[in-house]
């Protein structure tokens, strides 16, 4: 007779599998954001700058948000994408000699 096979079950932890965010968007993106709004906010020293600086920063934030709801990767997929040659040429394999 044959034996029944019992599946083994590993778990993936989630924190091996999420991308990384912070406040709901890329966090590499947002950290460099609020260190321009910084910069520019403690460069300047006006009222006016504080606020646009404030203002820039949550607006930016919002789009990253948005952008990372879409899609959490999108900044990776954007510099892949940027990568690529606009033309390729038809030839057999990449290394041939033309």
């Amino acid at each position: 007779m044959a034996e029944a096979v019992t599946l083994q079950r590993n778990p993936i932890h989630r924190a091996l599998s999420r991308p990384n965010l912070l406040i709901g968007a890329d966090r590499e993106l947002v950290l460099i954001t609020g260190l321009a709004s910084i910069i520019l906010i403690f460069v300047v020293l006006t009222i006016y700058s504080a606020l646009l600086g404030a203002t820039l920063w949550i607006v930016i934030v919002a789009a990253l948000r948005m952008m990372a709801k879409a899609d959490p990767l999108m900044r990776h997929v954007y510099m892949r994408h940027m990568a690529y040659k606009p033309f390729y040429k038809a030839t057999s394999t990449p290394w041939r000699r033309y």
